[in-house]
């Protein structure tokens, strides 16, 4: 007869140490072309701003020649990055956005 000796073998819990992602900052370049409507217009569709919200940003933006505009996740900064790329060259135009690290 064959062995039928179904013995369970239990491994002790290993610990998991689990870490918060890394955070990116989604950053808005002022340029020359681009309306501070559309801009309002961005940041109140696709990052939930207020208008009120969004035109202190677009000014902060004119004024200082970018301004990060959310810090989250990588793929959802590169994300929203791609959003308002594709936004903007939509409508003609040349909107930059970059992502950095938030270090």
């Amino acid at each position: 007869m064959a062995n039928t000796d179904n013995a369970t073998i239990v491994k002790p819990a290993s610990k998991v140490e689990l870490k918060e992602p890394n955070l990116w900052k989604v950053i808005i370049l002022n340029d020359d072309i681009t309306t501070m409507e559309f801009v309002v217009e961005v940041l109140t569709d696709i990052f939930d701003y207020t208008d009120e919200e969004a035109t202190k940003i677009v000014v902060d933006i004119h004024e200082n020649g970018s301004a990060v505009v959310a810090v989250c996740p990588y793929e959802m900064a590169e994300q929203k990055g791609i959003e308002v790329t594709l936004s903007a060259r939509q409508e003609g135009y040349p909107l930059e956005v970059r992502i950095e690290e938030d270090k």
